[in-house]
């Protein structure tokens, strides 16, 4: 299988080389940041509002100032989807004063 030579491309790699089946749905995490806890909360709320993903959480970053939401969409994880959905979400994240900063998903062991 052939990826794209970016950094979505490496990761979607990654896992294919590791035999993750990218062929099926999965739980895509995203991940947004802010700079203030309001804006990243005004965000999660219109996520959940608009069932636009689930499993969100709002959480302070590791930088300090700086704050977490994360969210998951259940999605095939090919990589037209994957920069698709990074569009919107740094769409919408913009709206809220904050960006959009990658995308994982968990993989059982």
């Amino acid at each position: 299988m052939n990826f794209p030579n970016d950094e979505n491309g490496s990761v979607l790699n990654e896992m294919y080389q590791a035999g993750v089946d990218l062929s099926k749905l999965a739980m895509v995490e995203f991940f947004q940041l802010f700079e203030d806890e309001q804006n990243a909360r005004a965000m999660a709320k219109h996520l959940e509002d608009e069932n636009i993903a689930t499993d969100i959480k709002v959480h302070p970053d590791k930088t300090a100032g700086v704050w977490d939401v994360d969210c998951c969409i259940e999605m095939l994880p090919s990589y037209d989807n994957i920069v698709a959905k990074e569009a919107q979400f740094e769409k919408l994240a913009r709206k809220f004063d904050g960006y959009n900063d990658g995308w994982g998903i968990a993989i059982d062991d």
